[in-house]
């Protein structure tokens, strides 16, 4: 079963074409990363299918539902983790997360005992009732994360999850990750970590100038572009066409800071 289609989506902003012509399919179970440069579309890709982007042309859906006709539909079984923080800095974390709870009509009970395993886990019981403008980066993303898994969704779209997380966090988050899908769950996972991709997705989308140049697992990524063996960092920049470019920038460098 596809939870995501995205087919022949095209949008554009003025004269740059953000997302030009791009098609992938999410199955069910399996963590399916989103890869590519800045800029090369993948953010744009996900606010599509979050309804918050209505594409120029082509469609996306969401468990069948196309997202720019019932937004709030997708919503409701989407947990989603912006790349930029969106977050109510007047308000406290637990104050955020009794408001999503009102708001989503979820069981208090329930709800509360979600929470409070989170807040153990991420250690942050210390910052669970500081004003969320007062918070570390690390601990606003930490309120994110909790905030998206609260109504326990079929489905988690994460735009760069690990950004700003420590060793520990990052750990547990990665084993949160397989938790969900191992419990019939799927994710879509955007990053420039390329470690973290590899450890963790089933398979890989690879975006470059709003085209996807590649996708698949990892040895069919490797076939596609013809570098046996390699790391998916490899693999990323053979097929993102940026190889030559690494190694000028390194030739650069290695003559400015030889003395």
């Amino acid at each position: 079963m596809a939870v995501v289609s995205v087919n022949r989506v095209v949008k554009s902003f003025g004269n740059l074409v953000a997302v030009n012509d791009v098609s992938f399919e999410i199955r069910e179970g399996e963590i399916y990363g989103l890869l590519g440069p800045n800029g090369a579309g993948k953010t744009t890709t996900i606010k599509v299918l979050m309804g918050l982007l209505d594409p120029d042309s082509g469609f996306a859906t969401v468990f069948d539902i196309d997202p720019q006709d019932d937004p709030i539909g997708v919503k409701n079984l989407v947990g989603y983790v912006p790349e930029e923080e969106q977050l109510y800095d007047s308000l406290t974390p637990r104050e955020l997360f009794n408001f999503i709870t009102s708001v989503r009509s979820l069981s208090r009970e329930k709800t509360s005992k979600r929470v409070r395993g989170m807040v153990k886990a991420f250690n942050f019981k210390d910052y669970y009732d500081s004003m969320i403008v007062t918070l570390s980066h690390g601990n606003k993303q930490k309120t994110m994360l909790i905030a998206a898994l609260l109504h326990a969704p079929r489905l988690l779209i994460l735009d760069e999850p690990f950004s700003g997380l420590d060793v520990r966090t990052s750990r547990i988050m990665k084993n949160i990750l397989r938790i969900h899908t191992d419990t019939g769950g799927t994710i879509l996972l955007s990053t420039h970590v390329m470690e973290v991709a590899q450890g963790l997705c089933d398979r890989v989308g690879i975006i470059a100038n709003g085209v996807l140049v590649g996708e698949g697992t990892l040895d069919e990524l490797r076939k596609q572009s013809q570098e046996e063996g390699a790391t998916l960092e490899e693999v990323f920049l053979a097929l993102t066409q940026q190889e030559d470019e690494v190694r000028e920038g390194v030739d650069i460098l290695r003559e400015a800071l030889t003395r």
